[in-house]
């Protein structure tokens, strides 16, 4: 019987389900035809297909040729079926062993040369097929990114004529090495180039520190994009595991490059960007923004320039860490732990509470600007810090400011506390856990009493008050909360009352 089966992935999410590929070849006038769901990148694989194995020196086969790609009912996209295409018409025409496709997995586009081009979502279908006790082999590249998962066996292969040559014990594939280790460090800007601003300094370290949210604000010029872009100098490489699920999320979209592995991703999307751009959503469903930013961080500058209804859309998974995308034929959920980081002007010009410059807005432009932040998205970021322009007598002389490697040595220990305490960051806390590790003494007890009537403060923003009290003193390097960190906690939710 001319019927041949090679074994594939496909991709739902994060997910990567397996996918059958079975080639049936038939008496009667030649033809070609793709069953399964298959999408125009798949159906297109039938003239790729062709050329591939011609070019590759094999022959193609005149018979009416059916290639079933199960489960019926899973879409299947993107050019990675046509190494298992090729391959299951080449064994069911009798040019390679058929035994030989049963114990690996394989995927790749296939150039009409034979070459092996790299496909999007290695790494996350790797991490799945090692489960499976099967040898993945991919493209050249793509293996290469597949074996950071450092599970099961990755075979790397450049072209159509390798794979066969190793099926048909010829000449073996070699097995693809990560080489992400030894790499040289990324230099991120110093923090002590930030010339003044010692509170939006202070902002920034306990933010690092906890992995919360910050909200700097402030006229043009006064450094706010500055202190940003040092935020990644003052946070730790990423470990293993946060590291690899960032990769798997960056494959999805073809934006991983091994050599930046561990390193944590920086995101900063145009305020022109759609919901869709920033948390995902297509058909089929792609990571947007903040799921590219998982273990990063996500910077939002010009906040109030966004779309009220896209930054809504942020609500959600600041809470949760996750993103549910729903379609009528498609759901998919992806991981979205990130650490979002905006800035924004005290007004449409720019200049209201500015020491030297003239504001030229009126009260009702300012309410409306400040207005297109809701109260609900406010709530839910933990640190709203000023950062005023400096005068000119501060940016004469050298820098004396604390560099981001000294900095980074107490966010260290701080992250340390944390790990050992409840093996998150305190951002993370849910509400059992914040009554378990962050009660403050009495006296910081009665001063967040105090300041949640007079400021008519949420049950949100009491957690998350407590939660920054709670870095704050690991930085410190103090056990119990008292009122001096949550004095310091209160007053960075001050600007959220308007």
């Amino acid at each position: 019987m001319a019927l041949a089966i090679a074994h594939s992935r496909g991709l739902d999410g994060l997910s990567a389900p397996p996918v059958i590929v079975e080639a049936h070849l038939a008496s009667g006038l030649p033809s070609f035809t793709l069953v399964g769901l298959p999408d125009t990148e798949v159906k297109e694989a039938r003239d790729r297909v062709r050329a591939a194995i011609i070019n590759s020196g094999f022959e193609f086969p005149s018979k009416r040729i059916t290639v079933n790609l199960a489960p019926a009912d899973l879409p299947k996209e993107s050019g990675r079926f046509d190494l298992p295409i090729a391959l299951g018409i080449l064994a069911a025409s009798g040019q390679i062993p058929t035994p030989a496709l049963a114990t690996y997995e394989f995927a790749g586009e296939l150039s009409l040369s034979g070459e092996l081009r790299p496909i999007r979502g290695a790494l996350a279908m790797a991490l799945q097929a090692s489960d499976d006790g099967k040898a993945f082999i991919l493209p050249e590249a793509s293996a290469r990114e597949a074996a950071l998962t450092g599970a099961g066996q990755t075979l790397a292969a450049r072209s159509l004529l390798d794979v066969c040559a190793h099926l048909t014990e010829r000449e073996a594939l070699p097995a693809a090495s990560a080489a992400v280790d030894g790499g040289q460090a990324p230099i991120f800007p110093d923090l002590a180039e930030v010339r003044g601003q010692a509170l939006a300094k202070r902002a920034l370290e306990i933010a690092a520190a906890g992995g919360h949210s910050l909200l700097m604000v402030g006229p043009p010029g006064s450094g706010k994009s500055m202190l940003a872009a040092r935020l990644p100098g003052l946070l730790p490489p990423l470990d293993k595991q946060a590291a690899k699920a960032s990769a798997a999320v960056l494959s999805l979209v073809g934006q991983f490059r091994p050599e930046a592995f561990g390193v944590r991703p920086y995101r900063q999307p145009h305020h022109t960007a759609s919901a869709v751009a920033l948390v995902g959503g297509g058909n089929p469903p792609r990571p947007g923004e903040i799921c590219l930013a998982h273990q990063g961080i996500l910077f939002l500058d010009e906040l109030p320039e966004f779309d009220r209804k896209v930054l809504e859309t942020l609500r959600e998974p600041l809470e949760t860490g996750r993103i549910h995308i729903a379609r009528a034929a498609r759901q998919a959920e992806f991981p979205a732990e990130f650490q979002l980081l905006g800035a924004m002007n005290p007004c449409p010009c720019g200049y209201h509470g500015h020491g030297s410059r003239q504001c030229r807005c009126t009260p009702d432009q300012i309410a409306r600007y400040r207005g297109r932040l809701s109260g609900p998205f406010l709530d839910r970021i933990d640190l709203i810090v000023e950062v005023p322009a400096l005068p000119a007598d501060a940016l004469v002389g050298k820098t004396d400011g604390e560099t981001s490697a000294t900095v980074r040595h107490r966010v260290e220990q701080a992250q340390a506390r944390q790990q050992a305490r409840q093996s998150k960051p305190n951002a993370r806390l849910n509400t059992r856990e914040v009554d378990h590790c962050c009660q403050p003494d009495a006296a910081g007890g009665k001063l967040l009493q105090q300041a949640t009537a007079q400021l008519d403060l949420s049950a949100r923003a009491w957690h998350r008050i407590l939660k920054v009290a709670r870095t704050i003193a690991d930085l410190a390097g103090v056990e119990q909360i008292g009122s001096a960190q949550v004095a310091e906690a209160i007053q960075y939710r001050r600007f959220a009352r308007g």
